[in-house]
């Protein structure tokens, strides 16, 4: 059990944050909704790639990976060995680019990537991130619900990886670390996410960038 401190002086730092990054966040969120709106399947892939990329490694070298593998032509043509030796900057590589190739052919239908058409099959964000952690392999609840935020439909969905969890342990909103974070969990843990994001007036989604500007002092993706 993680001993419980006073949240106060936490909370007032992210009240803190949340203003001063508050109309950058705005403008990040909305450009995800633009990617999904007018960008093509290419581009919609190419945010899944990135949240399939990122466990327990760097998101901005996950992005700079994204972007070699573009520029080479790999990410829609590449073996798994090519790509693999590409992106050396991401943890557990090999496995990572097997998990892009599945995921390519899991949403290529009559000869094109058509990810676009086949998530719309599935059109509330709940379903369509329960559809992704059954169907992609190496994309859990949290890379789901990543690639829902970043693809302008995560709203109302928590991304509780380690950084988030553990200011949730300090803010008194989870008792402890969980020890798994199986579906039942993971959602047990978003509700109550949601209700403390409720309580002290920062949106969700915006609850999400100020913990990782609190941890990185940057917001990314």
């Amino acid at each position: 059990m993680t001993a419980m401190r006073d949240p106060g002086p936490l909370l007032a730092e992210l009240h803190a944050i949340h203003r001063s990054i508050r109309s950058e966040v705005e403008l990040r969120l909305e450009s995800f909704k633009t990617i999904w709106r007018d960008g093509s399947d290419e581009d919609i892939f190419h945010e899944l790639v990135f949240c399939l990329f990122t466990p327990q490694s760097s998101a901005y070298r996950c992005w700079e990976a994204v972007e070699l593998l573009k520029s080479k032509g790999l990410i829609f043509h590449g073996a798994a060995e090519e790509i693999s030796a590409h992106i050396n900057t991401v943890r557990f590589r090999n496995t990572k680019a097997q998990n892009l190739v599945l995921a390519r052919k899991l949403f290529i239908s009559d000869g094109r990537m058509s990810i676009k058409s086949m998530l719309s099959a599935y059109p509330e964000p709940p379903e369509r991130r329960l559809y992704l952690a059954q169907n992609v392999r190496g994309m859990g609840w949290k890379e789901a619900s990543h690639f829902l935020r970043n693809t302008g439909f995560g709203e109302d969905l928590a991304i509780l990886d380690r950084h988030v969890l553990k200011n949730l342990v300090l803010l008194g909103v989870i008792p402890e670390l969980p020890r798994s974070l199986g579906p039942k969990r993971y959602l047990e843990i978003e509700s109550l996410m949601a209700a403390f994001a409720s309580r002290i007036r920062i949106p969700l989604a915006h609850l999400d960038f100020v913990l990782w500007y609190k941890e990185a002092g940057s917001v990314f993706k």
